[in-house]
Order: C-alpha cells, then structure tokens, then sequence
C-alpha cells in the first residue's frame, strides 16, 4: 500500500503524479514567460539545474539566463546558468528587483516556522518583478517528502519512531534520534490561508488530483489572467 502511494506521488518516476502535475505546471509558467517580449533573469531560489534541463527550458527560450540560489554552491554547466550560495529568508547579495523572474519551487516548505516563510515571500517580492512560487498543500491526504498518508498530522513521537524504523519517500531509516528528529520537524507544510496570506497580491492556482487539491501555485507581475 505504501509503495502505492509512493508511486503516485515520486517525483522522480516519469509515470507518477507529481511528474505529470509539473509538467502541467511549467506549461503554464512557459506560457507566462513566452508573454514576456526581450531577454530574461530569472532567479531560481532552492532549485537544481536538472529541473530546467528536463523542462526544455533553455532550448526553447534563448533570451533566457538562470541564476540557481542556494544554501550550498550549485554544480552547472550550461553556459546560460550560474549559481550562488545565499538564503532564501535574507537573500544578502541579491540587490531590489534585480530579476525578472523568480521562480520557486516546494522549497518554502523547507525555510523554518511561519516568520521565515514570511521572510523568504518578502524577499522574493523584494528581488523580483514577477514570481511563481509553488508549494504543497497541507491537507493532501499523502505526505509529498514521506510518501506516507497523513504524515503530517501524526504526533511528533509517531514520526520520529516510523523515520527510524523505515525508509518514508526518499528519506531514512534514521538510526540516530536527533537526526530523525531534524528530518521529520525540517518540513513546515503550508494551508491555503497561510499562503494567500503570504503573497495576497497573487494569482493563486491549485494543482487538483481526484477532486482534491495538492499544492498551491502563487504567480504574480504578468498581464495574463
């Protein structure tokens, strides 16, 4: 049952959810960029170059250069891709509106308590004339980093126990306690007040499966509806 649930939502299988779901969504945010006449930065806070080789970004867009932002220095090799090591909370070295674009994808999830989720959205309208910041939701029934069905409400000692006793998604068994207690409190699921509260100026689009909402996606700056 677990490894079912897991399928549907493994975003590294090409035949799952979460695969076919991000293929949706860059087709939308193509289409905002395709709207958008001259060259293009776009600032990728938390991501990985793989994301936009698999996209066919940069062959479709050649106006296009990308700046990979994260807490580590990024490996890239595309001529139109750089990295820098900054945080998303207090982007430092990233100066008011310098980006066209910012593009985020289920990383402020990641950031820490509600404050730093309001930071990293403050930060992004700060750098940015336009974003498109997606996370998932809450209250989907299947946890999208534990693959495991109502993670996410369980009591913190239920998590702790199960990380430590088996592998969930793409993380564990963690043997060492304090170790499984960092990965199971790393991740801080949004609702969809929390996030329109975040960026209320945005254009909110809810990624459905079977009638029911799995993330969120916030974009705002484009003339298209």
């Amino acid at each position: 049952m677990l490894k079912f649930f897991g399928n549907i939502v493994d975003h590294r299988r090409d035949d799952s959810l979460a695969t076919t779901m991000r293929k949706k969504r860059f087709a939308l945010f193509k289409s905002l960029l395709a709207s958008i006449p001259g060259s293009l930065k776009i600032l990728d806070v938390g991501g990985r170059p793989n994301i936009w080789k698999q996209s066919g970004f940069l062959s479709e867009f050649e106006h296009i250069d990308i700046v990979i932002m994260n807490i580590e220095k990024i490996q890239v090799t595309e001529l139109r891709m750089t990295s820098i090591i900054d945080d998303a909370t207090n982007m430092k070295y990233v100066s008011d509106l310098e980006f066209d674009v910012v593009f985020s994808n289920s990383v402020i999830e990641h950031v820490g308590d509600y404050q730093k989720q309001q930071n990293m959205a403050n930060e992004i309208k700060r750098v940015g004339k336009r974003y498109f910041v997606q996370t998932p939701n809450l209250y989907f029934p299947i946890e999208p980093h534990f693959l495991f069905p109502l993670f996410q409400f369980l009591p913190l000692p239920v998590k702790i126990w199960l990380i430590t006793h088996f592998k969930l998604g793409w993380r564990g068994p963690v043997k060492d306690r304090q170790k499984a207690l960092a990965t199971v409190t790393e991740i801080r699921l949004l609702s969809k007040k929390e996030f329109v509260a975040l960026f209320p100026e945005a254009k909110i689009v809810e990624e459905k499966f079977l009638g029911l909402t799995k993330s969120f996606i916030a974009y705002y700056g484009w003339d298209t509806p």
